[in-house]
């Protein structure tokens, strides 16, 4: 009785310390999942383009994202937590990318504007504007204001922030004034670093016009709903626009970006396979020693 004692005071000492960090039977290199909210336009493209989304028996889109995945609700958030936490992975846009955090290749392939372009990087999206065409008929500046994101400068404010431009453009030439003074444009927090650049220039050239274009950041799903019930007149979506949206909204493809797998810095993991990021990500592969990656003692 004695023994048997011991062994099972072992066993709970063992579950308490050491490999108790992760709880007893679990890793100390356990992958932390890192994730976007529902409604993230990034979120929506990452679960397509890996295969963590699925159709169940009746044709309707599953994600099967781990449900004890972090859920994180901007592209800043999502940067801010994979550089302070060693085991963590995340996604986030390319052109988001800074040094706080490490892309990893994907297939052996790593992510830049040349292999986002030529496709040899797989998980790449295009970043959409979205507006209603009554709205865009009656509404000078924002009609103005889709030709400049569309036009040779914005799209060359597009390139210089790391994305991948439009291959046709048309150089903008300001209009004298407007009827328009204030413009709402709402939506993907992964869109909104570029189409801020491209606000602050736009309101630049028509300086002393008296005019106002406001951003909005909030998430996809967000700004295709505002543009649609009016409370902004231009939506951003870092993702295609569903089938319901384009019975409201006429969607344009403004850029095309990468989203990024990342990881610490730290990390010692520089490549996953596409299949290896699903399994990580709908919670077959738990640890990191699950996809050939060892940390040091």
């Amino acid at each position: 009785m004695k023994k048997i004692f011991m062994a099972i005071l072992s066993a709970v000492l063992a579950c308490g310390i050491g490999v108790a960090a992760v709880g007893c039977g679990g890793s100390k290199d356990e992958i932390i999942v890192v994730s976007r909210e529902d409604g993230s336009g990034t979120r929506s493209a990452f679960i397509e383009l890996t295969g963590v989304q699925s159709k169940d028996a009746d044709g309707n889109k599953v994600d099967n994202t781990v449900k004890t995945a972090e859920t994180i609700n901007s592209t800043g958030a999502v940067v801010s937590y994979i550089a302070k936490t060693d085991k963590a992975i995340g996604y986030i846009s390319y052109g988001s990318l800074d040094s706080t955090v490490k892309a990893i290749s994907v297939d052996g392939v790593a992510p830049s504007v040349a292999t986002i372009k030529d496709g040899s990087y797989k998980i790449s999206r295009p970043f959409n504007i979205a507006y209603k065409a009554e709205t865009l008929e009656s509404n000078d500046l924002l009609a103005d204001f889709v030709e400049y994101v569309l036009s040779t400068e914005g799209q060359k404010i597009v390139e210089e922030e790391k994305y991948i431009p439009l291959d046709e453009t048309e150089s903008y030439v300001t209009e004298e004034s407007f009827t328009t003074k204030k413009i709402v444009v709402s939506g993907s927090s992964s869109v909104s670093p570029v189409m801020k650049k491209i606000i602050e220039a736009y309101e630049t050239l028509n300086a002393g016009k008296g005019i106002d274009v406001e951003l909005q950041e909030s998430d996809s799903s967000a700004g295709m709903k505002d543009a649609a019930k009016g409370t902004s007149q231009l939506g951003m979506a870092s993702r295609e626009l569903s089938d319901s949206e384009k019975e409201t909204l006429t969607g344009i493809v403004m850029a095309t970006d990468g989203i990024a797998v990342i990881v610490n810095t730290a990390n010692p993991c520089g490549n996953l396979t596409l299949e290896q990021i699903r399994q990580i990500y709908v919670g077959e592969k738990e640890n990191w020693a699950d996809v050939g990656v060892t940390f040091e003692a």
